[in-house]
C-alpha cells in the first residue's frame, strides 16, 4: 500500500508556494483563502514540518518550505506531461473519414460493423462533406472520386467508378438491348450529364436522349429505380450491394468505366497514425470481393 501524503494539503501547498498568498491559491483552485490556509497548516502538522511563516501582511516560505515547493512543481509538471501523453494517444484513437454523402450510405456504412469488430477501441466519425471536409483540422482521411491528384493530399487508388444501367427484374421485363430504353425512363444525376451518351456511344447505340426525372445524387436516382421510377446508370461501388441482394438488376452485360477511380486520400503534412493504418489496411481487403455476377466495363 501507498504511503500518500495529503494530496489536497500538496495542492494547495504548491498553488500558496506559487501565487505568494493562500488568496491567489484560493482563487486559483476556486475555494477561500480559510480553506487553502487550513489544508496547508493540515499538511505542516502531518509533514511535522513547517512550511511557511505567517506574518502580517504575507507568507515566507522556510528552506524546507522552498525544497519542498521545488520537488512538488516538478513532479507535478511531469504528472501534466504524461496526462497530455494520454490524452493524445486517445484522441489518435478517432478516426474521422469524409465521404460524400451516397458513398457513406450505400458503401461505407454498411461495413462499418466488420470494421468495428476488427478495430473495437477506434471511434469512426463519419463527415459527409465531400471535398470539403479534406483540408479540416480534425480530419483523417477520406474516400474521393476523381483524378488522383488533389495538391497536399496523398492519394491511393481503391476501385474504378464503372457506370452500369440498374433497375428493378419488373422494370428490366421488354429490356432486350439498349435501342429498348425510353428517353422518359432514363433517370439522370444533374451533376452527371455526360453518364448516359458516355454509356451509349460504348454500347454503340444511339443515345435517344435522357429525359426521365433528374435528381441531386447517385443515391436519389437508385432509391427511384429501386422503386420502380425507370432505369438509373448506377456507378460502383454504389450499386454492389443491391445487386447482390436482388434489388436491383443489371439487364445488360455493358459496363463502362467513368473515366475516374476512387481514391483513399490523406493530407501529406498529417503524421500517420495507427488508426490510420489499421483503416487502410482493412479497406483494401474490403475491395478484394469476387466480380463473379458484375457486368464486365468495357474500355
Amino acid at each position: 500500500m501507498r504511503a500518500l501524503p495529503y494530496l489536497n494539503g500538496i495542492r494547495a501547498f504548491e498553488a500558496t508556494a506559487r501565487a505568494g498568498s493562500f488568496a491567489g491559491a484560493g482563487q486559483e483552485l476556486g475555494v477561500s483563502p480559510a480553506a487553502i490556509s487550513r489544508m496547508v497548516k493540515l499538511l505542516e502538522e502531518r509533514l511535522g514540518v513547517v512550511l511557511f511563516q505567517r506574518r502580517a501582511n504575507r507568507l515566507v516560505a522556510t528552506e524546507s518550505g522552498r525544497t519542498y515547493a521545488n520537488g512538488i512543481g516538478r513532479l507535478f509538471d511531469e504528472m501534466e506531461q504524461l496526462t497530455q501523453s494520454i490524452r493524445q494517444q486517445v484522441a489518435q484513437r478517432v478516426l474521422t473519414v469524409g465521404v460524400g454523402p451516397t458513398f457513406a450510405v450505400r458503401w461505407l456504412i454498411p461495413r462499418l460493423a466488420e470494421f468495428q469488430r476488427l478495430a473495437p477501441d477506434i471511434e469512426v466519425r463519419i463527415t459527409a462533406g465531400g471535398m470539403r471536409t479534406l483540408f479540416r483540422d480534425d480530419w483523417s482521411c477520406g474516400i474521393q472520386l476523381g483524378d488522383g491528384n488533389w495538391p497536399g493530399l496523398q492519394a491511393e487508388r481503391l476501385f474504378p467508378a464503372d457506370l452500369t444501367p440498374v433497375c428493378t427484374s419488373a422494370s428490366a421485363c421488354g429490356l432486350r438491348n439498349p435501342n429498348d430504353l425510353r428517353p422518359g425512363h432514363l433517370l439522370r444525376v444533374s451533376h452527371a450529364e455526360t453518364d448516359w451518351p458516355l454509356w451509349f456511344s460504348a454500347a454503340k447505340a444511339p443515345d435517344p436522349g435522357a429525359a426521365g426525372p433528374v435528381f441531386d445524387t447517385y443515391g436519389q436516382a437508385l432509391q427511384a429505380a429501386s422503386d420502380g421510377l425507370g432505369v438509373a446508370l448506377g456507378i460502383r461501388p454504389y450499386i454492389d450491394d443491391d445487386l447482390a441482394a436482388g434489388r436491383l438488376t443489371a439487364p445488360f452485360e455493358i459496363s463502362v468505366p467513368k473515366g475516374m477511380h476512387w481514391y483513399l486520400v490523406h493530407r501529406s503534412d498529417n503524421p500517420v497514425d495507427s488508426s490510420f493504418t489499421i483503416f487502410r489496411d482493412w479497406i483494401r481487403t474490403v475491395i478484394q470481393p469476387s466480380d463473379a455476377g458484375r457486368p464486365a466495363a468495357i474500355a
